[in-house]
């Protein structure tokens, strides 16, 4: 069966970037001039997936804003002769059709996937974290849906972490049988790293078969009354395998203050338009904290 819709989970309230997510949803912090779901969104689209099922919370308005179509805006572009800007914000409006459902509690990233069921259906379908940017040469969606259109079943996206990130991530124990492809045997989440069964850590992109959704509504809550997606796939583990695909991408995650800010710097410094005064802004950044560390 064709893997026809994705999931995003953007319902969570970003505490770590409280009071700015007050009224804001971290999704929507620009990397520069696009925010960050746009870039996920887009992500979908190069995979030729324009079913878009955003699970949202009532703070989250400014993103169905986002991809709503403005008129009024694109009749100011347009008088204005900015074309190409008018270009822009009209492909992402009108290239996908967005699906808005509401997890009305916060009860962890599994529920939020169980939320979209009845969208769903009886599909395959990709999970994409709202707060997670994947820049590959070659699209990763599109490599979990080869995956799976050779074994009909699951499949998670993994990337190699330093011994010292591994207690940042849900890490994979699995067996290699080709190259980049392994069966996934078990996932732990956040080991020690003496603990870790490898540095293979989960992306932030998942394939499901419909049937994780059987496994979430017998998943029994975690810490703080969370159902936890990660336990969902261990009870699918015991009924199908579950493929996991190594990629060689940088990984962003702006899900956190220092992670956040490291990707705007990364994709500035990639930007002609940007480059060079900002190579010379943090040149004199550096020069001025070695003048003041030698005075002191």
């Amino acid at each position: 069966m064709q893997v026809r819709k994705a999931v995003l989970p953007v319902a969570g309230w970003g505490t770590r970037f409280l009071p700015a997510t007050k009224a804001m949803p971290k999704e929507m912090f620009p990397i520069i001039d696009k925010p960050v779901i746009q870039f996920i969104v887009e992500e979908c689209l190069s995979a030729n997936i324009d079913n878009i099922i955003f699970v949202t919370g009532r703070h989250k308005r400014p993103i169905e804003h986002h991809f709503d179509i403005n008129t009024d805006l694109e009749k100011h572009l347009e008088q204005c002769g900015k074309t190409e800007l008018l270009k822009n914000i009209m492909e992402i409006s009108r290239l996908i059709n967005p699906i808005y459902i509401r997890q009305k509690e916060q009860l962890g990233l599994g529920h939020a996937v169980l939320v979209a069921e009845p969208v769903v259906g009886y599909e395959p379908f990709i999970v994409a974290l709202g707060d997670i940017i994947v820049k590959d040469e070659r699209n990763v969606l599109e490599k979990m849906i080869e995956v799976y259109n050779r074994f009909g079943k699951s499949v998670i996206a993994v990337f190699e972490v330093d011994t010292k990130d591994i207690p940042k991530y849900g890490i994979i124990d699995g067996r290699h049988i080709e190259r980049d492809i392994y069966i996934i045997d078990d996932l732990v989440e956040k080991p020690k790293p003496e603990e870790a069964p490898s540095n293979l850590a989960i992306v932030g992109r998942y394939l499901f078969t419909p049937k994780i959704f059987e496994k979430l509504k017998i998943t029994p809550p975690g810490k703080g009354g969370e159902i936890q997606l990660t336990d969902a796939i261990k009870l699918l583990l015991e009924d199908e395998a579950v493929y996991a695909i190594k990629i060689d991408a940088k990984v962003y995650d702006t899900g956190t203050p220092i992670g956040y800010i490291q990707t705007v710097l990364d994709f500035a410094l990639q930007r002609e338009d940007l480059r060079d005064e900002l190579i010379a802004y943090l040149r004199q950044l550096i020069s001025n904290n070695i003048l003041q560390t030698d005075t002191v």
